[in-house]
């Protein structure tokens, strides 16, 4: 892990400690700065924990979200961004990470742009819940159950329950950790992976009812509406486990989601298996992610989805 050393520092000097994620937060995000702002709490700073789009409804049961807010107008000693690869991630709230003393990033992420004043990165990291485990671990703090519950949600989550290559022995010598600090796992991967709700269902239904395929199969792809989720009462994040699904299709090697966020713009959500790189995808429409999970933003044309499309074709 390069940068443990400093990270390790600026921690112990900072007073007042500002913790945020990425945009559109998955489990890794939330589970990750739940679990670090409440282990630099037991060091005794002051902690903001603070997200643009709040937080997911499945994981607003998790210890310490509620106190999660969409902005912050103190000016803090330390700024620290997890699970962000560049700092349009971050979003608006960006903003305010400017007027701190300091930015220090937590990231996974293989393909990224740094933008703050130090970068604590693994890209091996099955999840950064793991790196933060690492981190509250050379920093002295020992894993309550509220921070475990958090740390294995992030490990949960990422993994898509421990499925995916990303999982190493390292992976499962955490999970271990967290166990032993009492954490109820059956309870947990029920509430932040495995249960859904009508929206969940319904939109996914809709999701799966309009696939296409390409490339004989290898390629598939679906568009979810802006009127879908009106209809539905649901949100965004209610699809968010399409894409996986799409990728579980025997036969298919990238998966695309075009989610319609607004008359201007669709949020294109990428997985990939067999060793293809979505992120270098995702990169040349302004993007990012790893290499099996990756996402960008492109103009709502149709055209904009050929062309798209067509640059998963040559990657196959």
């Amino acid at each position: 892990m390069k940068g443990l050393k400093k990270a390790v520092k600026m921690i112990r000097q900072a007073r007042d400690i500002a913790i945020t994620c990425h945009v559109n937060p998955d489990g890794d995000a939330i589970g990750s700065m739940l679990s670090l702002g409440l282990g630099l709490e037991n060091l005794g700073k002051k902690v903001y924990m603070v997200s643009r789009d709040g937080v997911p409804k499945k994981y607003r049961r998790l210890r310490g979200a509620r106190r999660v807010r969409k902005k912050l107008d103190k000016k803090v000693d330390l700024g620290v961004t997890v699970d962000c690869s560049t700092a349009e991630m971050v979003g608006g709230v960006f903003t305010f990470l400017e007027r701190t003393g300091s930015i220090l990033e937590v990231d996974h992420h293989e393909i990224r742009a740094p933008f703050g004043d130090a970068q604590l990165i693994d890209t091996r990291a099955a999840a950064v819940g793991e790196m933060v485990y690492v981190l509250l671990k050379r920093l002295g703090v020992k894993p309550t159950k509220d921070i475990a519950e958090n740390i294995l949600t992030s490990l949960i989550v990422e993994t898509c329950s421990f499925r995916l290559p990303n999982v190493t022995p390292f992976t499962f010598k955490v999970c271990e950790a967290m166990l032993r600090a009492g954490v109820d796992f059956y309870r947990l991967v029920d509430t932040v992976y495995w249960s859904h709700t009508r929206e969940v269902a319904v939109l996914s239904g809709v999701c799966m009812s309009r696939l296409k395929f390409a490339a004989r199969g290898r390629l598939a792809w679906s568009v979810i509406k802006r009127e879908d989720f009106h209809k539905a009462g649901g949100k965004d994040e209610d699809v968010d486990a399409v894409p996986d699904e799409i990728r579980a299709i025997k036969g298919v090697d990238i998966a695309v989601l075009f989610r319609e966020t607004d008359r201007h713009s669709i949020r294109v959500s990428l997985r990939s298996k067999g060793g293809i790189n979505v992120a270098k995808l995702a990169a040349l429409f302004g993007g990012g992610g790893h290499a099996d999970v990756s996402g960008c933003r492109i103009p709502n044309r149709q055209d904009s989805m050929k062309k798209l499309l067509a640059r998963a074709r040559e990657l196959l």
